[in-house]
């Protein structure tokens, strides 16, 4: 009898079940809020449900996916190491997304790359309200550059500045991608006028194969030249785009925005995930990230509003730009510029802004990075 008593105790006490505490069924509803918003209201599923499974799945203490795992690193720990902590995740998702992205209405009207730069005013400001509670200035960067909306360079940046805030603002920033339809819309009718936002713009001009071409080139070099902190990002990112615009190597710019995006997604969500047990994500740091996040992202909005605003005063009445396509210069792609869309057409159902926003859209990203790469240079 007593032989079975000992084995009974042993099997006992190697389970999770004595090692629970109240703060692990509080994660598995976080984990299972995300996943139902990825599969019921199909927010950013692509992300959100690895991130949401993760979160799930690391909050059951003893299972031997997330420990310290010195020579045989256990499953996400894993997962994380090669993907997230060396950095290799975040650039190959660049990769897929340059060779998704048409730099076309970029090019057709190269003054949006000025609302994409406007757009980022939330980092800043953010940056410094951080401070001022008490927050470091590494852990002020990670939590401001969550306004751009950018969830890989928001990974990249805070794996390198402050690690231990990496799950909560990879959370912040792909929630707030998420909820772009939710959160811009009231912000965008605040700041402008009936009448602004019924503004029709031109329709932009042709851009030629030779443009397409050149344009990654240069922008490598320049982001090299000037901030070459964030180029592991930026490398991959015109480098898949070049593939794209290139028309002579189809199958490696398919396979990049296709099968090698989808994997890398895959991996890089459940990692994400994995880096939030309750022992860390339950404190108040998260919450604050969260709370912040969401400020920068909002200003972000504004931002990028009044920057249009602010360029009408100097054109000419029949080259006014809609300020609605200023909220599309957070890196939210194409999500932010069906959003001025969506609103542009409610106040005028004639009018068709998508195409126009997508150049403040695809200059956030650009912006995003070279503010990250900014703070690395600082920080990292």
């Amino acid at each position: 009898m007593e032989p079975i008593l000992d084995i009974s105790a042993e099997v006992w006490g190697q389970s999770g079940i004595v090692a629970l505490t109240w703060k692990h069924p509080i994660m598995w509803a976080v984990g299972l809020l995300f996943i139902y918003l990825a599969i019921a209201k199909k927010y950013e599923p692509l992300i959100l449900l690895p991130i949401g499974f993760g979160i799930f799945l690391v909050n059951f203490p003893a299972s031997p996916l997330m420990g310290t795992g010195d020579e045989y690193p256990e499953l996400l720990r894993f997962f994380y190491q090669f993907g997230l902590a060396w950095q290799i995740l975040p650039p190959l998702i660049f990769l897929g997304i340059g060779a998704m992205t048409d730099f076309g209405p970029l090019l057709s009207n190269p003054k949006t790359l000025i609302i994409g730069g406007g757009a980022q005013l939330g980092m800043p400001i953010t940056f410094i309200g951080a401070i001022m509670i008490g927050m470091t200035p590494a852990e002020a960067a990670a939590i401001g550059i969550i306004g751009g909306a950018d969830g890989p360079t928001t990974i990249f940046l805070a794996q390198q500045v402050a690690p231990h805030m990496l799950g909560a603002a990879a959370l912040a920033a792909y929630s707030y991608m998420a909820m772009v339809p939710i959160i811009q819309p009231p912000i965008m009718k605040l700041m402008t006028s009936l009448d602004e936002r019924r503004i029709v713009m031109k329709q932009t001009r042709q851009v030629t194969r030779v443009e397409r071409i050149v344009f990654p080139i240069l922008l490598a070099g320049l982001i090299s030249l000037l901030v070459p902190a964030v180029m592991p990002l930026m490398a991959m990112f015109t480098f898949g785009n070049l593939m794209r615009e290139s028309g002579v190597v189809d199958r490696l710019s398919e396979t990049a925005e296709g099968a090698l995006v989808n994997i890398v997604t895959i991996f890089l969500g459940i990692s994400v995930g994995a880096t939030m047990a309750a022992e860390q994500f339950l404190t108040p740091i998260p919450l604050f990230v969260l709370a912040l996040g969401l400020v920068s992202f909002a200003i972000c909005t504004a931002g990028g509003i009044l920057t249009v605003k602010v360029m009408n005063l100097f054109l000419k009445p029949e080259n006014r730009i809609n300020p609605l396509i200023g909220s599309a210069g957070v890196s939210a792609v194409p999500m932010a510029a069906r959003v001025s869309q969506a609103v542009g057409a409610e106040a005028n159902p004639q009018n068709f802004l998508i195409m126009h926003a997508l150049g403040p859209n695809l200059a956030g990203v650009v912006a995003t990075a070279t503010a990250a790469g900014l703070f690395l240079a600082l920080f990292g």
